[in-house]
């Protein structure tokens, strides 16, 4: 008899044992998750401070500047709370501000030459990379922590505990290459 409760115990403690250690790396993959989509928010709002800067470089050579400020600061007060599919908004209504703005710096040999400007463009480069590798590392934990949810035993932790799949950051074909922001 001591002997059966001994193995029940040891069975129950190999079951409790390993629904926490997959409740743990669920938990593990959402907290990585929401750190990468700080970062990407972070890296959004630096690029619209940029692009705040690129066009006080080109003011007075964009039409309709006044409209471009309030595009960009209505996209930075979004940035905080945007979920996935804002923050691909997000994304998609800067990189079209910057790729305005940078035809024309292009389309004005002076403003090209700017030392400012050239540094603005580098910057930008900069912080381009900076949202994909954020994007790539954000989209790998989204399919570590979806994959559980896919799996068994996993899938079976993660329902009992209300864990819902992560939306992945997907962005259009175009969107993907970044904006070209060389000095030709």
């Amino acid at each position: 008899m001591q002997t059966i409760y001994y193995v029940l115990s040891g069975v129950v403690l190999v079951v409790v044992y390993a629904v926490v250690t997959i409740f743990n790396r669920l938990a593990k993959y959402r907290n990585a998750a929401d750190a990468n989509m700080g970062q990407i928010k972070v890296a959004l709002k630096k690029r619209l401070d940029m692009v705040e800067q690129l066009l006080g470089a080109v003011k007075g050579y964009v039409a309709h500047e006044r409209q471009v400020f309030e595009s960009i600061a209505k996209l930075r007060a979004g940035v905080t709370d945007a979920d996935p599919g804002s923050v691909n908004e997000i994304d998609r209504e800067s990189r079209a501000i910057v790729s305005n703005l940078l035809a024309v710096a292009e389309a004005y040999p002076e403003l090209k030459a700017s030392e400012n400007v050239k540094d603005l463009m580098e910057a930008i480069v900069d912080v381009e990379d900076e949202i994909a590798r954020h994007r790539y590392t954000y989209n790998n934990v989204v399919q570590e922590y979806n994959t559980m949810q896919d799996t068994i035993p996993s899938n079976i932790v993660a329902g009992a505990t209300g864990a819902r799949k992560l939306s992945y950051l997907e962005f259009e074909g175009e969107i993907e290459r970044r904006p070209d922001v060389s000095v030709k």
